[in-house]
């Protein structure tokens, strides 16, 4: 927090100091050009929004939005983007819940695992690149879940046409509803990216570090405490809860830098490229759990089994990654552009002692070394788009990814995308290795690779959004409980050897009256497997009914409205604060409740205010909502809001 309020101050003066203007030309652009999100003209000292440009990694151009729109709405929350598809644990900073299976992405690449802490982590692909005509400066702040805020701070500026830095600081204290449920959390970002004047040299570079605190109490003892509506426990704090001291740490550090070099001095109608991209990463989880022993009713148990300590449990795994990837690009103007590339993947995955149990040796270490070979073809003409990409191990440890998409604008209200994908990825390393003073908690596993198809399609007309996906999961890794005990988690990972087959058909469709709007949105799922391992729920439905004019002759924006969140019934996975991941589970279905949300949304220049009463029916439709078996969700909320843009 001590860095948040610097990044304020520093912030704040900022905004004196004057660019050279910049703008985006041509709707066909070289591929350095793309690189850098456009060429630089200069206009003289007005800046046009289209000069505030955020450029991704995959060279995807987006522009400062200071608008107030029911898309803003949806993304006014901690993590920043739209939720649809996660239910929010108890506290803000918490896990979420999944409701959409399809929003998992693919990489044939082992990660640490520990899934469920990584939803604020921000991953290499969600980090932008600005390049602005002056300084902007975004302060966010939203109140938390008692005492406590979450803010983030956020400042860019162009030091030169050619030069841009920027610096962000995201942070959240929220105290939350009920015992031992505090949350902290971090994340500190800085990025670089410069161009020569000639831009044959390009490069983009950032660092974060970022960290999560979460108490964990490992959800409520008595469920029929909580749904019973006794006046007793409104006060969330009588509710007893398995753990009363235990707490989680994930920690991550990152380098990354990704810089292209052009081999012909001047841009032509054929260009060569040299590229090269290093991410290093280094990352530590701990969980930490000062008494053992949980109280459920007036029987004492062990709600993770026996241990190797009698107190003050400690568990700490770290995990480290280098990865290297060098490329060839060829560039040719009538023919697109084809890219070959060899790429190194090194990591370590470890523990401080090597265990001796009756059923083996479990090692300290888990090292990853992949070689990859693969190439690129990308082609743009008028109104098609299309990428295709190939890659294969040529190491021990085997490997492959093949991804095709496909784009087709026919033009303002029409576009249609395909997408194809074919994945044959290593475990995540937590599944294979590792190692707890619960004596369950420790296993070593040579789990085959994931093969997982994917094929995906989205429309956007004038009468409604679509997307549809149909996946086939081989070999599918989850964590299941194998306790006999109601009392107990014992998790342990295991490896379905059949093929899951899921399908998800997604329709948006916003009407209006006037200064009325109705925005809909509803995805339909449906799981075709022999042992219920994937589960989700068959219908999930958001529908806000909203009104929006402006008054004062213009000076003030209103948005007023209510949404209705709602999915149907299904075995929810539970979670596990051991290894911080969610489990597989098939005693206690959750779902089967409305939840409404009413707000109050103002816009007054650049700054945007939010007033929020969330789930405030939960007083008059019954204690049944839960974002896992034994994790209620939240109740009624009131939270406010602000986003202040101000830039020269």
């Amino acid at each position: 927090m001590r860095i948040l309020f610097f990044l304020y101050f520093l912030a704040l003066p900022a905004v004196l100091f004057s660019q050279n203007d910049s703008r985006e030309e041509g709707s066909k652009r070289s591929f350095s050009e793309r690189l850098k999100g456009g060429k630089q003209k200069d206009t003289g000292k007005v800046a046009s929004i289209d000069m505030y440009r955020f450029v991704t990694l995959e060279r995807d151009t987006t522009y400062l939005d200071t608008s107030l729109t029911i898309e803003r709405e949806y993304s006014h929350n901690y993590l920043r983007r739209d939720l649809f598809g996660l239910l929010a644990f108890p506290n803000e900073g918490q896990a979420y819940n999944t409701l959409q299976y399809s929003l998992t992405d693919y990489s044939p690449f082992p990660e640490m695992g520990f899934t469920a802490k990584h939803f604020n982590f921000l991953k290499v692909n969600q980090i932008l690149y600005p390049s602005v005509a002056t300084p902007v400066t975004e302060l966010f702040f939203k109140s938390s879940l008692g005492r406590g805020q979450e803010v983030d701070s956020y400042f860019t500026a162009n030091l030169s046409p050619n030069l841009n830095l920027s610096i962000a600081y995201k942070g959240l204290r929220s105290e939350g509803k009920y015992i031992n449920q505090l949350s902290s959390t971090g994340s500190f970002r800085f990025t670089m990216s410069y161009h020569t004047t000639s831009k044959r040299y390009l490069i983009k570079s950032h660092f974060t570090s970022q960290d999560a605190l979460n108490e964990e109490n490992g959800g409520i003892t008595t469920t029929e405490d909580f749904e019973s509506e006794d006046p007793d426990y409104k006060n969330r704090q009588r509710l007893q809860v398995y753990l009363t001291d235990a707490e989680s740490f994930l920690r991550a550090k990152r380098i990354f830098v990704d810089h292209v070099f052009r081999v012909n001095p001047s841009e032509a109608a054929n260009n060569l490229y040299v590229t090269h991209q290093l991410n290093y990463e280094n990352k530590m989880f701990q969980y930490y759990q000062p008494t053992l022993i949980s109280a459920v009713g007036t029987q004492a148990v062990n709600r993770f089994g026996d241990a190797i300590v009698t107190s003050d449990l400690k568990d700490q795994t770290h995990y480290n990654k280098m990865y290297n990837k060098a490329g060839l690009i060829y560039e040719n103007t009538t023919l697109g552009k084809f890219q070959f590339f060899v790429d190194d993947f090194r990591s370590n995955f470890y523990y401080n002692r090597i265990l001796i149990k009756d059923e083996g040796v479990i090692p300290s270490t888990l090292s990853r070394k992949i070689n990859n070979v693969g190439g690129q073809y990308e082609y743009w003409k008028n109104k098609w788009h299309g990428k295709f990409l190939l890659s294969k191990s040529i190491s021990k440890q085997s490997i492959s990814n093949v991804e095709a998409k496909l784009n087709y604008d026919l033009n303002d209200d029409f576009q249609f995308v395909f997408g194809y994908q074919n994945v044959s990825k290593l475990p995540d390393d937590i599944y294979n290795l590792y190692q707890s003073e619960y004596e369950a908690y420790n296993w070593f596993n040579n789990f085959e690779n994931e093969k997982i198809n994917v094929l995906s399609s989205t429309a956007v007309t004038p009468w409604f959004e679509a997307s549809l996906q149909l996946s086939a999961l081989t070999d599918h890794l989850y964590f299941e409980n194998t306790a006999t005990d109601d009392s107990q988690q014992i998790v342990t990972p295991n490896q379905f050897g059949g093929t899951i087959k899921y399908l998800s058909l997604k329709l948006s469709k916003e009407l209006t009256f006037g200064k009325f709007a109705l925005n809909n949105t509803v995805l339909y799922q449906k799981a075709d497997q022999t042992e219920a391992v994937l589960n989700v729920p068959d219908l999930v439905t958001r529908n806000t009914l909203y009104f929006s004019n402006h008054f004062f002759q213009k000076a003030l924006f209103l948005q007023a409205g209510i949404t209705l969140n709602y999915f149907t019934n299904f075995y929810a996975n539970d979670y596990s604060p051991v290894i911080g991941a969610f489990f597989v589970q098939q005693k206690k279905q959750i779902g089967n409740y409305p939840n409404l949300d009413f707000f109050i949304n103002a816009k007054i220049q650049r700054t945007r205010v939010y007033f929020k009463a969330e789930h405030f029916n939960s007083a008059y439709t019954g204690n049944n909502y839960y974002s896992a078996p034994n994790n209620p969700y939240r109740d009624m909320m009131l939270r406010v809001g602000l986003i202040w843009n101000f830039f020269n």
